[in-house]
């Protein structure tokens, strides 16, 4: 077999996908800290598939579908059997649906991304991207999870309709920043970027992991609150809608 550069990404992808099976080994043994550690794990060297990528110049179509069906795995499957496991499961049924959702809109999600692609490199991303989901869902349950009552009165309340609003959000048209390049042209093109990623990474390593959740709750209200921060500019000042470009127009939605 011919070793090329694209082999260094893709070991990054498989331990992103193994660490979303341990993940699931864990929550059907119901050792659900573990189990949301090692989504979070995921998350981690699917950072890095994607910055090793950018640096061996290796990224290509396999790549991607490849660094897809692990996502699924890490932050569709895995969140949705741990939020079920560890709480949804009293709802029976529409527990079982709503748990369903991370891995459904997170698999549909991920399949309009790869139909529109094009190119290697984005801007933004249209819709939360699955692992800022998954990453969210596993930092709130530890969060929780590790109080003395467990997930329990208000906490475990608010884990059905997260679970919901990050569903939507993935399948949704709005737009989340794309991590910066960590090179010198990334850096000088998008500075706040950077900054905010150095600071929210040098935040949850002083804090041994307690900004977590904190950091990706910031994350998944910027799509949002930017949304409403441009409706309210655009209606104060008056600003024409401008249509979408063609070739965005043509682009599936789900």
């Amino acid at each position: 077999m011919k070793i090329t550069r694209s082999v260094v990404p893709s070991l990054f992808t498989v331990l992103n996908m193994f660490c979303g099976l341990m993940s699931i080994i864990y929550t059907g043994q119901g050792d659900y800290i573990p189990s949301a550690w090692f989504i979070i794990l995921a998350g981690v060297f699917d950072g890095l598939d994607g910055l090793m990528a950018r640096i061996t110049k290796s990224a290509s179509a396999f790549g991607v579908e490849f660094d897809s069906l692990s996502d699924v795995i890490s932050f569709g499957a895995a969140p949705a059997y741990l939020v079920f496991s560890i709480h949804l499961h009293t709802l029976g049924g529409f527990g079982l649906l709503l748990s369903s959702l991370l891995l459904v809109f997170g698999a549909l999600r991920l399949a309009r991304f790869n139909v529109q692609l094009v190119g290697y490199e984005k801007e933004y991303f249209h819709g939360l991207p699955i692992p800022s989901s998954g990453i969210t869902i596993a930092s709130y349950l530890l969060m929780f999870y590790e109080q003395p009552l467990g997930l329990r009165g208000l906490s475990s309340q608010i884990l059905a309709p997260m679970v919901v609003i990050l569903s939507f959000l993935m399948v949704s048209r709005i737009k989340y920043d794309a991590l910066p390049e960590f090179t010198s042209r990334g850096i000088k093109k998008h500075p706040w970027r950077f900054m905010l990623l150095t600071a929210g990474t040098f935040a949850i390593l002083v804090t041994k992991g307690k900004a977590i959740l904190p950091f990706f709750v910031l994350h998944v209200l910027s799509g949002p609150l930017r949304v409403l921060g441009t409706t309210i500019w655009n209606t104060i000042h008056h600003v024409p809608k401008v249509e979408e470009e063609e070739s965005e127009a043509s682009t599936i939605d789900i």
